[in-house]
């Protein structure tokens, strides 16, 4: 698994922990749903700030989304 990949994992798992939709959240960080599903999927690379926005939605620290934690 890749780098990107990881990512994806762990947005998505901390999506689904909020209980939000991938529209909901794409709405609130201001991003297309498409995009994000892209993100979750390890098939794009966000920029800083969509990271730190995505972080921000999901009210963890930035570096939760880099976890290497199953």
């Amino acid at each position: 698994m890749n780098r990107l990949q990881k990512l994806g994992l762990n947005v998505q798992k901390f999506r689904k922990q909020k209980r939000l939709t991938q529209i909901e959240l794409a709405v609130e960080v201001g991003i297309d749903r498409a995009y994000l599903s892209e993100i979750e999927n390890g098939r794009a690379n966000p920029s800083v700030n969509i990271l730190y926005a995505l972080a921000d939605t999901l009210k963890i620290d930035i570096r939760n989304l880099f976890s290497e934690d199953k």
